[in-house]
């Protein structure tokens, strides 16, 4: 008997007369999943069902335009706006621009097809990054459309090299020469990413409201907005980060709301575009191997992992919905390991009532 997992329910598929039948239980226990496999073939072998026809397996445009797009709209529009005008809807249109693609069946799309794509959006001359870019959203569809059992599998798709990867770790000696040769906003900003970890949009999107200076030892701030429930969180503040808002607070005239990087844009607070220009000064002054702003909040993690945090604390300050991705920052040294057998034996030995009181 052949059954999988497909998000929380069971399906099962197996070969009947030469034609393949796929069906989901709509359970999430594998026992019950069986039996109902068990009942369907021995209903199959008697006649008293047949095979349900399959529904036709629609083009990439009818998926695009009646499924993935509207997924993409009503997830991402109101929780994180540039998530869903700066990467889905642009990279949508551009996946429907190229009629080779856009004409196929999601069935008999595969990785030459892909790969034809980014070929074709190279002559027009976009950099690895931008394609990249591109690639990852049709990725994306492709994967939803097994997970939604419109398609049995999806293609496997090669990214470009050459990318210019935001995983960078910025050294101690690097964040000081930078931060020498910054100017006070830019280098106060870097600050602050270096010592939250924050994505850049949520540290430009920081207000005053969000900000406890009585909690915790230094204060607290609050992220409002993200892509998930878990980028919502609260973060302590670093004496280092205290100092800076609290300076720029009080320079503010101490307002009760309020953008913290307020300037004159239609947003009210500090564009990307503007971060980015002042950012590329700061990195010729300084000399410093180039980096992109959200290589801080790498470096800030990987620095968390290096001081002993777990990947479950990790996904907390980080924001992550999944600690999988929180595990790649922490990496357990043999002493580390070995500190940890050490205390649990040492928990063996104390009275069941400490044990209790500590847990």
């Amino acid at each position: 008997m052949s059954i999988f997992k497909r998000g929380n329910v069971y399906w099962y598929h197996f070969l009947f007369n030469g034609e393949h039948v796929q069906k989901s239980t709509k359970q999430g226990n594998p026992r019950t999943a069986r039996n109902m496999e068990s009942a369907f073939r021995t209903a199959l072998a008697k006649g008293e069902v047949g095979i349900i026809e399959r529904k036709p397996v629609p083009t990439l445009a009818d998926f695009l335009d009646n499924r993935f797009e509207p997924w993409a709209r009503a997830t991402f529009e109101k929780a994180s706006p540039k998530t869903w005008a700066g990467w889905y809807r642009t990279q949508i249109a551009n996946i429907r621009a190229y009629p080779p693609l856009v004409g196929l069946k999601l069935d008999s799309i595969t990785s030459d097809n892909v790969a034809d794509y980014a070929a074709h959006l190279q002559t027009k001359g976009w950099l690895p990054s931008s394609v990249n870019s591109s690639l990852r959203v049709l990725r994306r569809g492709l994967r939803l459309a097994v997970e939604w059992g419109i398609v049995q599998s999806s293609p496997k798709i090669k990214l470009l090299r050459g990318e210019h990867h935001r995983e960078r770790v910025v050294t101690s000696d690097e964040e000081r020469k930078y931060l020498a040769a910054a100017g006070e906003l830019m280098a106060d900003l870097v600050a602050v990413l270096i010592d939250t970890g924050m994505r850049p949009e949520e540290n430009a999107r920081l207000r005053w409201e969000s900000i406890s200076w009585g909690a915790g030892n230094y204060g607290i701030l609050q992220v409002t907005h993200g892509k998930t429930a878990a980028a919502r969180r609260m973060l302590p503040l670093s004496p280092r980060v205290r100092s800076i808002l609290e300076m720029r607070w009080e320079a503010a005239g101490k307002p009760v709301e309020g953008w913290v990087w307020a300037t004159g844009t239609a947003s009210g607070h500090i564009e990307p575009s503007t971060a980015k220009k002042q950012h590329g000064r700061a990195l010729r002054l300084s000399g410093v191997r180039p980096f992109v702003l959200y290589s801080l909040r790498h470096t800030f993690l990987t620095r968390l992992g290096a001081a002993g945090c777990d990947a479950w604390t990790l996904a907390r300050i980080a924001g992550h919905s999944s600690i999988a991705m929180s595990a790649r920052y922490v990496h357990p040294s043999s002493d580390a390991v070995m500190n940890v057998f050490a205390r649990m034996e040492a928990t063996k030995a104390l009275p069941a009532s400490t044990v209790e009181s500590i847990n």
